[in-house]
């Protein structure tokens, strides 16, 4: 079984956790996921399931989404409502200080990664040593804040923002930034995510609905899954004869293909999906295949 399925992931569930559980349903252990998420985190978590595993680390659009709220008047340890209360302040500020500050953290910036985060320094995850007391010097890293819209205020002193991004971006350190804009001490009280690349929350399923397909047999799990090539549809596509497939199977070159230069994603005559390919001065050459030649025979 190859594909992609977009998992709405549950609160309190860890990535790994829903890795470990797609794995007894799906009865495969070759399974990727792409972006992992905290456990207080919700939404579209894509997991990559035998073949298609290949494509997690070539994907073309690493951008996200997320819907998040900002709760001012504290400050925690891990920048969510999960941690140990650092600190709290009387709020002083509110929805036209947030507005004025939010043009700010629009476009190009440095974010230093937080302690409770899964980068790792010497090969330890920063949390492991977080959660031993232990806080070590970090360093920024280039991130792209695309779009921020406000989105009201559910509760006193809440504030919901959609926030698009690049990867790499922690959402609860830009909200702690964005309180301490406004001269306020704030932590982040839910987050979901809502696109992730080119899948959106309607691609997703439930783990519950994901037991269910499996129950009602292979077909209804498969019908679950978005074909490998969703990844790559962006990619002009490129339809091959035989001759130039069998090329790709061994791997060698076809010259004076008659293409401009570029990469593609490849199908063969019968509209089936093989892989991609690069055209360099005339010449093609295979990147990669997510089809073996015993499953086109």
């Amino acid at each position: 079984m190859q594909g992609i399925l977009i998992v709405d992931k549950p609160m309190e569930w860890t990535s790994f956790d829903v890795i470990a559980k797609l794995r007894g349903i799906l009865g495969t252990r070759k399974l990727g996921h792409s972006g992992t998420l905290d456990p207080m985190a919700t939404g579209v978590l894509p997991v990559f399931c035998g073949g298609a595993s290949k494509a997690v680390d070539l994907q073309l659009d690493h951008t996200k989404t997320y819907c998040a709220r900002l709760r001012l008047g504290m400050q925690t340890d891990t920048g969510d409502i999960t941690g140990t209360v650092l600190e709290t302040a009387p709020v002083t500020a509110g929805e036209a200080e947030l507005l004025a500050v939010l043009p700010r953290f629009l476009g190009p910036q440095m974010q230093t990664p937080p302690m409770y985060s899964a980068v790792k320094i010497n090969g330890q995850p920063l949390y492991k040593l977080a959660r031993e007391g232990v806080t070590v010097e970090r360093k920024a890293r280039p991130i792209e804040i695309l779009d921020i819209r406000y989105g009201g205020s559910p509760v006193e002193n809440e504030y919901v923002l959609t926030v698009r991004c690049s990867k790499g971006t922690y959402i609860r350190t830009l909200l702690e930034d964005i309180a301490a804009a406004m001269g306020q001490k704030g932590t982040m009280s839910a987050l979901r995510r809502t696109t992730a690349g080119v899948y959106t929350e309607a691609d997703s399923h439930t783990l519950e609905e994901i037991q269910a397909a499996k129950d009602a047999g292979p077909e209804a799990l498969q019908a679950l899954m978005l074909p490998v090539e969703s990844v790559f549809e962006s990619l002009p596509l490129l339809v091959v004869e035989p001759r130039v497939e069998q090329h790709l199977y061994n791997g060698c070159p076809t010259s004076r293909y008659p293409a401009a230069d570029g990469r593609y994603r490849v199908r063969n005559a019968e509209g089936q999906f093989l892989g991609l390919a690069n055209i360099t001065g005339s010449v093609l050459k295979v990147e990669k295949l997510f089809v073996e030649r015993n499953e086109k025979d």
